[in-house]
């Protein structure tokens, strides 16, 4: 039976992307996705007209006759995102759920259930998996979730997969599009932490136990921004995203999506007396480090200091939203108001030698 008309193959966005991914990268293939959907979707079908947000923000989200729905997937894989010489079964289950929580706190809203895929190796040992639950169940716990089922498949190496469901009542989502020109930057929490402890590892440096705790916790068991992304929704905040690849390529997933550009001040970035201590490269692991997964936003100045009030957690204004001139720009300047060097890197799949290293 020969395919409806809608469906057929539409080849323009086939022809415009023919590379491989080691030269498209991840987020030019998700631009590519995105671009074949857009080319073959119905929008006279209810879903179509019920979403409001797809491809290219931190949660999808679509209308009920309540609520709005969001919904996120992460994975991580053995050896890509982890290795178990370094990383507890119990740490693995906490980290495995909580970036799935953050991409939800990053819109300001509500989780509720999580499904959770699973591919192992037959080899594995039935308790791992179930300390591995025990540390997602911690976590689940702190923020409400209900783990509601998932899957289970024989695989080589271990691939974790969890799609986390949620929702927003009354007030509108945070979303990357929708900062404004003279809106200030600011971030929750310090940054860098994450990639302290993964040079730590790498380079198996032997540091104090505090220090060694500290930076250990950071890239294991970060604790996911939900409250507060509600809070930031609550004070008026529009545009907001979660540290994931990185404050700098962050930061340009939102001036991208805003059509706006923005300008870092280096000296405000907030770091963790850790990394001061440990590294002298630590502005460079703030920056361009990842895995924070701390909240950065933009809002206007009383609504920055509201918020500071509101937060139990240091909120830290770095920089301020401008004028996109050509192409979207994150400028880097330092405490004399002088441009510093700068680049548009962090986590991306694809490229290689020009991402970070993920986890040990």
């Amino acid at each position: 039976m020969g395919l409806p008309c809608h469906l057929s193959t539409a080849p323009d966005a086939i022809m415009r992307y023919v590379m491989k991914l080691s030269e498209l990268g991840e987020f030019g293939l998700i631009d590519a996705i995105n671009d074949t959907i857009n080319e073959s979707r119905v929008v006279t079908q209810p879903s179509w007209q019920k979403l409001i947000i797809g491809i290219g923000d931190d949660a999808a989200a679509w209308h009920t006759d309540t609520s709005l729905q969001l919904a996120t997937t992460d994975s991580l894989v053995q050896d890509v995102h982890f290795d178990l010489d370094t990383i507890t079964w119990e740490e693995l289950g906490w980290k495995a759920l909580a970036i799935n929580l953050s991409d939800i706190a990053a819109m300001g809203s509500i989780p509720l259930y999580a499904l959770v895929s699973l591919f192992l190796p037959s080899e594995l040992e039935t308790e791992d998996i179930l300390k591995f639950y025990r540390g997602m169940m911690r976590l689940a716990g702190n923020f409400g979730v209900a783990i509601a089922g998932g899957n289970i498949s024989k695989a080589s190496h271990i691939i974790i997969s969890i799609t986390l469901l949620g929702e927003a009542q009354d007030n509108p989502l945070l979303k990357r599009s929708t900062a404004s020109i003279g809106e200030q930057i600011a971030v929750t929490g310090y940054l860098g932490l994450a990639a302290g402890g993964l040079k730590m590892l790498q380079q198996k440096m032997a540091l104090e136990d505090k220090a060694s705790s500290t930076l250990r916790h950071g890239l294991f068991l970060p604790v996911p921004r939900v409250k507060e992304g509600q809070t930031l929704v609550s004070q008026g905040v529009k545009a907001a995203i979660d540290i994931s690849d990185g404050l700098v390529a962050d930061l340009y997933h939102i001036c991208d999506a805003s059509n706006v550009s923005a300008v870092i001040r280096t000296d405000m970035v907030p770091t963790h007396p850790t990394i001061q201590a440990c590294f002298p490269d630590y502005l460079n692991l703030a920056l361009y480090g990842g895995e924070d997964y701390e909240l950065l936003f933009t809002a206007g100045k009383d609504t920055v200091e509201n918020i500071k009030h509101a937060l139990d957690c240091p909120v830290t204004v770095i920089g301020e939203i401008t004028k996109k001139e050509g192409t979207a720009s994150v400028k880097l300047t330092n405490g004399k108001g002088e441009t510093i060097p700068g680049e548009r890197k962090g986590w991306e799949h694809f490229k290689n030698g020009k991402s970070n290293t993920p986890l040990p």
